[in-house]
């Protein structure tokens, strides 16, 4: 019931038939955050692309400026000196054939899996494990790579993976309350200004055909797509 108050509450402060500047959304999306935790924010991103066609499943990974806001658990699988540098790197857990037996036996406390191009064939036996949590280290993403230590680094600062779905719909997120209306409206324009540089030559018409920030527990925030363009770095 308090959930429910809440949220009707925040819902009267948002406009549902407007499209508000950036600066506006920043402000409602953190203003209609009113639960009792650090609400995630997060922004939902309409394509004018179609994702059935493999030339325009748009995505990629960017490194946020001022990271995701929360601490982001690293697992590495690697061997030799590349096991040091991770874990001089900070990574959480670095291994081999172990951690392999600890995802098959249904250990998942992490949040990114980095791994160098010789483990592949290894990470290859959890693939059906990490593929569907979109876990399984990737080339184009740089999670397959042999700067093991460059990589958790910038994973650990706050690197965000995106990718449309099936409805043509990348779900992301841009930070937490705590951060403040500034930290949100950095991270959202250098996610933003990824997705655009990642607008497929074979999309026609109007690319970005929607934007919405909403807190975990908040309204949605619907945003001027063309003014949010404008803006992105």
């Amino acid at each position: 019931m308090a959930k429910n108050k809440r949220y009707t509450k925040a819902s009267k402060v948002v406009d549902a038939g407007k499209r508000y500047s950036l600066e506006e959304a920043c402000k409602l999306v953190i203003q209609t955050a009113t639960a009792k935790f650090d609400e995630s924010i997060d922004v939902a991103v309409n394509l004018g692309v179609d994702p059935k066609q493999s030339d325009q499943a748009v995505r990629g990974a960017v490194a946020l400026p001022h990271g995701l806001g929360k601490n982001v658990r690293v697992i590495v699988f690697a061997k030799g000196p590349k096991e040091a540098e991770a874990k001089t790197a900070g990574a959480d857990y670095v291994g081999a054939e172990d951690l392999v037996q600890k995802i098959t036996e249904g250990w998942l406390d992490f949040d990114k899996a980095i791994a160098t191009p010789d483990m592949m064939g290894l990470v290859s036996k959890v693939a059906k494990i990490l593929g569907p949590r979109g876990l399984m280290p990737n080339p184009k993403i740089g999670t397959v790579t042999m700067n093991v230590g460059e990589a958790v680094a910038t994973e650990k600062k706050g690197k965000l993976d995106f990718r449309v779905d099936k409805a043509g719909i990348i779900h992301a997120s841009v930070g937490r309350k705590s951060m403040g209306e500034e930290k949100i409206r950095d991270n959202f324009l250098v996610f933003l200004g990824a997705v655009m540089k990642a607008k497929p030559a074979s999309s026609k018409g109007i690319y970005l055909q929607s934007i919405a920030l909403a807190s975990t527990m908040g309204p949605s925030v619907k945003m001027d797509a063309l003014q949010a363009s404008t803006k992105t770095v």
